[in-house]
């Protein structure tokens, strides 16, 4: 298995190089911040013209986890779309894949600060989302409930070990916040507030984007960290 399995308040959960997260008890797969439709947002609000493919080069990428995993129920965990005004703009060249992807599982879209209500893509539309004891929201709140582990987004953390930064998870005991998936997305150090204040010593970043997923100390030893054998 290249991903990195981990146990979150009992959950056992898997990391994905891809920056997908899969529950293998529910077959369920978790992305966030998909950011569809990101280059005609800012073409619309006069920002830099950024080349209008990273829509499909996201719904391609996610298509291939789902081929993987067949997963019964998908979770989408905010700012799916760029904003709702993008998420009517890329309608035609999204809906026909999106409902590929859909057909015959439960799909649900999470409220994000740039998509914050309904779009007109079928699935189920929610604040937050509960099961088993794990509630995926967008943006995780500082304090949670002693019984609860919390999946969110928002944040794009990346981390680096050596070279460029990476998109990354960052887990604890009872919470992970997951890595941007949307081609055109930035990130914030996982050093920086407000995730450093997340996470105590026991943290930990997953590294996504290579051929496995990474897990490295979110702050290490003197000794550093070693690199694993096929990380690239």
């Amino acid at each position: 298995m290249n991903g990195h399995a981990f146990t979150l308040c009992g959950a056992t959960l898997v990391a994905r190089p891809t920056g997908a997260l899969w529950w293998p008890l529910h077959r369920l797969l978790c992305v966030s911040d998909l950011h569809l439709g990101k280059s005609e947002r800012m073409a619309r609000r006069g920002g830099g013209l950024l080349p209008p493919y990273e829509t499909r080069d996201t719904l391609d990428r996610l298509a291939r986890d789902i081929t993987a995993l067949d997963p019964a129920v998908v979770v989408c965990l905010g700012d799916s779309f760029d904003d709702l005004a993008a998420a009517a703009q890329v309608e035609a060249e999204a809906l026909p894949p999106l409902n590929r992807m859909m057909a015959g599982r439960r799909w649900i879209w999470i409220e994000g600060n740039h998509d914050p209500g309904p779009v007109a893509m079928g699935g189920e539309h929610h604040s937050a989302f509960r099961l088993d004891g794990v509630t995926f929201r967008h943006i995780a709140q500082v304090a949670v409930a002693p019984d609860e582990a919390e999946i969110s987004g928002h944040y794009h953390p990346k981390h680096r070990i050596s070279g460029p930064a990476r998109p990354c998870f960052l887990i604890d005991g009872c919470r992970t916040v997951m890595p941007a998936y949307g081609t055109y997305t930035g990130g914030l150090s996982a050093q920086a507030a407000p995730l450093a204040d997340l996470f105590g010593k026991g943290g930990i970043a997953v590294l996504t984007g290579g051929t496995r997923a990474l897990a490295v100390p979110l702050r290490p030893g003197r000794g550093g960290v070693r690199r694993q054998a096929g990380w690239r």
